[in-house]
């Protein structure tokens, strides 16, 4: 009886074992591969780091070159040399000579005000990372409407409109106006203060605050100082409405 009760309970139990060791045995093997794949890849990174890096060692182009007129073969200074859609650039110098770091394939723009621009592309089949270029570049001619100047048609009507033109104030004038009383009062009430004179007024408001810490502060209606203040500031109209 004891020998068949534990032949069943042994079956009983078998199954199970036998699904969790297939369970173990499945995660064990998902865990190896992944390793292993793993692996590989900590092998292949560093290869495929490296090709990338050599590929785009291997795009950088030094630009360098000089601009000059086409007539007289002439430096240009102060040429902008931009790469085409990207915020790169830089300008010749005195003598004409440019130097920039670009990419083969680049499209590299010449432009100036007094002359047509004109456009370099850098080739993808260039062999090695220099690339020079003698840059001419014509003159661009504007053609302005035609002026026609007049005189006027009477002496009182120049006298007229010669009283009449407002002349521009000259250095002294404007000096004078800037430190006039009146707008300096006015500036002062209506410029909002910057950071400086308002960390300054936080500051002193924070240490009225810790002077009076514990007790009611002083009031200023029994201040003559304060009243006297007051009534300049009433005299010189700082309450009246402004428009």
């Amino acid at each position: 009886m004891l020998k068949l009760f534990r032949t069943c309970k042994v079956n009983h139990y078998t199954p199970e074992f036998v699904l969790r060791n297939q369970q173990l045995v499945f995660i064990f093997g998902a865990v190896k591969k992944i390793v292993q794949y793993l692996i590989l890849l900590l092998f292949f990174i560093p290869a495929i780091s490296k090709a990338q890096f050599e590929n785009v060692r291997d795009s950088v182009v030094q630009l360098y070159g000089v601009v000059m007129t086409a007539d007289s073969l002439v430096g240009i200074p102060a040429v902008s040399v931009v790469v085409r859609g990207q915020n790169r650039g830089t300008i010749t110098n005195n003598d004409g000579v440019f130097s920039i770091v670009v990419l083969k394939g680049d499209i590299v723009e010449f432009t100036h005000v007094s002359y047509k621009p004109k456009v370099v592309t850098i080739p993808k089949s260039l062999d090695g990372n220099q690339y020079s270029v003698v840059q001419l570049m014509v003159a661009d001619t504007v053609y302005l409407p035609a002026t026609i100047i007049k005189p006027r048609p009477t002496a009182a009507q120049f006298a007229r409109d010669f009283a009449n033109t407002k002349v521009p104030d000259d250095d002294y004038e404007t000096a004078r106006k800037n430190t006039d009383v009146a707008k300096r009062r006015a500036l002062a009430q209506s410029t909002p203060a910057d950071g400086r004179e308002a960390a300054n007024v936080q500051l002193r408001n924070i240490a009225k605050k810790a002077s009076y810490a514990g007790q009611n502060p002083p009031q200023n209606i029994f201040n003559p100082a304060a009243w006297a203040e007051f009534i300049q500031a009433w005299k010189r109209g700082d309450f009246k409405r402004k428009n």
